[in-house]
């Protein structure tokens, strides 16, 4: 039998690609495709899941997919294939985002431990402790982002008050809108299905009013009578196009798997980016004008003890097209 060292096998192909596919999206929708031609995996937007009210320009679903893209050349990378990335390579086609190609590759150390992190990352909406977390740890994830054309800002003292309010005032904004309270519904509590965020995994949290509502729907710091300690992290990019939210996706996933790496848990926070005042409010107030926010990470020790449900995945078959002769 004829090996082909220039390519992996299929049980190495389709065992990289059930990693990826872990990778955080917004609601969880996963929004991805995959196609595999002769001599390339292509990553495309899937334009069903691209249609939320509260994602009308589509940032959330880029930046899901760049999580998905990095999160697949992490697997591929810790079972011995460097991946070669075109990004955007079909003008004509914007909802193809990536074309991959493959060379052998050595795994380093690094490999192995983000491809390690990936089946144990998980999004913890629950509050976080206050054990301080140690400098380097923050200097690690903004050094493992900035490789990826992105860069990390802690959020501290005044900025750290400009970034709450943000949020605060997206919580305020997204209940008072009736089509992102139906999506979120739409796609939060349900029961163990692939897509969505099931019950298990949302926490609820009270508002003012008594009333309960999932922690989904309340990202601002601290709530209640448990007091959360989270560091709030914004992601940047230094452009604000199609290509910089699928690169600033790649670097979301690289600080989530590197936090997760070291034990620390996280959650993405996206609602006050979706409203262009407070993007800019925080461009202004947290970044001094320099960058665009992509992402806010919530960043900690976690608090509780018990273990995360897992969120469910589409099954690999559904969200891979095999072996088409045409590329993007």
């Amino acid at each position: 039998m004829t090996m082909n060292y220039g390519w992996p096998d299929d049980h190495c192909l389709r065992a990289a690609l059930t990693l990826a596919v872990r990778a955080p999206s917004v609601h969880n929708t996963q929004p991805w495709r995959f196609r595999i031609s002769e001599r390339a995996v292509q990553l495309y937007l899937d334009p069903t899941w691209a249609h939320q009210p509260s994602d009308f320009d589509q940032r959330d679903v880029v930046l899901s997919c760049g999580a998905v893209l990095h999160h697949l050349r992490v697997a591929l990378a810790a079972s011995g294939w460097s991946a070669v990335v075109r990004r955007l390579p079909n003008a004509a086609n914007p909802n193809c985002l990536a074309s991959i190609e493959l060379v052998p590759h050595r795994p380093t150390m690094l490999d192995s431990a983000l491809g390690n992190a990936i089946p144990h990352r998980q999004t913890d909406r629950r509050n976080f402790s206050s054990a301080p977390i140690p400098p380097g740890y923050l200097g690690l994830v903004n050094e493992r982002a900035t490789t990826l054309g992105a860069s990390v800002r802690q959020a501290v003292d005044t900025a750290r008050e400009r970034l709450v309010e943000a949020l605060r005032a997206a919580t305020v904004l997204d209940s008072a809108e009736p089509q992102y309270r139906l999506e979120l519904a739409n796609w939060s509590g349900r029961p163990t299905t692939p897509g969505g965020l099931p019950a298990r995994s949302i926490p609820l949290r009270s508002d003012p009013d008594g009333s309960l509502r999932p922690v989904a729907a309340a990202p601002h710091a601290g709530s209640g009578h448990e007091p959360d300690f989270a560091e709030l992290l914004v992601l940047a990019t230094s452009g604000d196009d199609r290509l910089a939210q699928l690169c600033a996706g790649e670097a979301l996933s690289a600080v989530l798997l590197t936090a997760t790496n070291v034990g620390l848990a996280t959650c993405v926070l996206t609602d006050p980016l979706q409203v262009p005042e407070l993007r800019q409010r925080i461009r202004v107030g947290v970044l001094d004008g320099r960058g665009y926010p992509q992402a806010v990470i919530r960043i900690g020790w976690t608090a509780d003890a018990a273990a995360l449900p897992f969120t469910p995945r589409h099954a690999l078959g559904d969200v891979l097209e095999r072996y088409e002769a045409t590329a993007c």
